[in-house]
């Protein structure tokens, strides 16, 4: 990247640093059991509500405790269980109608960040019905307050049931955007492992990854604060102790508690200080390819640390020292090293492949300019990458590349 443009980036990231402090940032009122969410919506006087999950959880039989006791109170609940695995304009257009025909006055978001991310966005349509999703993405357009949002995260990765941001998936386009304003934030965050217990663990695996990711790029990011350095070195801790066994025994109640809390530490990290060019790249995968969002950033994760250079070795040592693998007195570059292998170790021992499939070389270009539109100005890295410098991370990531 240019000296010009570098200068743009930088200005515009100082900026949203310094207005932190004065900006809206809230955190969810945390729910710890779903059995909670009938009283929460009559002590709002709402009667009627959308559900919005996939098919397979539903099928699956884990939304009907939570519809059964909304029917017992007395609750109307609608249900679109349509959502697919990157949320698309489509999906959130047919939950709307939903929402609409229902009379619906609250949203409930049950399942893992693309659920979450397709109630944020009908809630977002709800209160600008004559805007399309394209007209609302990027920063602070939306300024009007949502319906009543709670989330029931399922996964314990996206952290979206605390953050700013929604990510959706253009059908025509075949690419992902952001929608990042304060409205989105949902109003409860309900963090019951118990619906966590049947995750398989492929997923527990780079959902976690997931939330690890967001706890790291928050840290090594240049709009920390006290407070989201505490959050990501607190989530990276409770990451690296707890996944293992939640890969292993999905019905460890500690193991999954512990993570569902890491992820929400991680997403209030991230919301303030943001992310950086895994997530910037894995969503542009995510969009082409539908390449799980989760499975790309655990991925790339190693890759693009490792490429950072000495301009993160001092963070990633404190990290390393935080989830207990290095000590104080080791030079950073021994700190930042042991942190890039236990990312690697723990992908080796989940099953997480050290490339991604079928990236084609003549899509490259296409998905950096996307990835380098999303991320500057916005994203506040420790190196800044121009969309022709970006390239190089999709062919590390390469079959062809690596090998398997």
């Amino acid at each position: 990247m240019n000296l010009i443009g570098k200068f743009f980036c930088r200005v515009v990231q100082t900026g949203f640093r310094l207005a932190i402090p004065v900006l809206p940032y809230r955190d969810p009122r945390v729910l710890t059991a779903t059995e909670q969410i009938p009283q929460v919506l009559q002590a709002q006087g709402k009667t009627s509500v959308l559900l919005v999950t996939d098919s397979f959880l539903r099928n699956s039989g884990l939304t009907a405790p939570l519809e059964s006791a909304l029917h017992t109170a007395g609750i109307s609940c609608t249900v679109y269980d349509q959502t697919r695995a990157n949320p698309t304009v489509s999906n959130v257009e047919e939950a709307l109608k939903l929402y609409r025909a229902g009379n619906c006055q609250a949203i409930i978001a049950f399942g893992g960040g693309s659920s979450m991310d397709c109630a944020k966005a009908v809630g977002a349509r709800v209160v600008y019905p004559r805007r399309s999703l394209d007209k609302l993405k990027g920063i602070l357009r939306i300024r009007r307050r949502l319906p009543l949002l709670l989330a029931v995260p399922t996964t314990a990765g996206t952290g979206s049931e605390t953050t700013v941001t929604a990510v959706i998936t253009d059908d025509n386009a075949r690419h992902k955007y952001t929608i990042n304003s304060f409205p989105l934030i949902p109003r409860y965050a309900v963090l019951d492992p118990r619906v966590t217990y049947t995750l398989p663990p492929a997923l527990t695996a780079t959902t976690g990854m997931d939330a690890l990711t967001h706890a790291i790029e928050a840290y090594i990011g240049r709009s920390t604060t006290k407070d989201t350095r505490q959050k990501a070195l607190e989530a990276a801790k409770l990451i690296v102790k707890n996944i293992e066994n939640a890969y292993t025994n999905g019905t460890d109640a500690v193991a999954r508690a512990a993570m569902l809390r890491a992820a929400y530490l991680a997403g209030a990290a991230f919301s303030k200080s943001y992310v950086g060019y895994v997530h910037a790249v894995a969503h542009s995968l995510g969009g082409q390819y539908n390449i799980p969002h989760g499975l790309a950033n655990a991925v790339l994760l190693p890759l693009v640390l490792a490429d950072y250079g000495t301009a993160v070795h001092k963070k990633l040592h404190e990290m390393a020292v935080a989830v207990g693998i290095s000590d104080v007195t080791e030079p950073h570059c021994v700190g930042a090293e042991k942190m890039i292998a236990c990312i690697k170790e723990l992908n080796q021992r989940m099953n997480i492949p050290r490339t991604l499939q079928g990236i084609r070389e003549e899509d490259i270009p296409t998905m950096a300019r996307y990835a380098a539109k999303e991320a500057n100005p916005l994203y506040p890295v420790p190196v800044l990458r121009n969309a022709r410098e970006l390239e190089r991370y999709y062919r590390m990531a390469m079959e062809e590349h690596h090998g398997t």
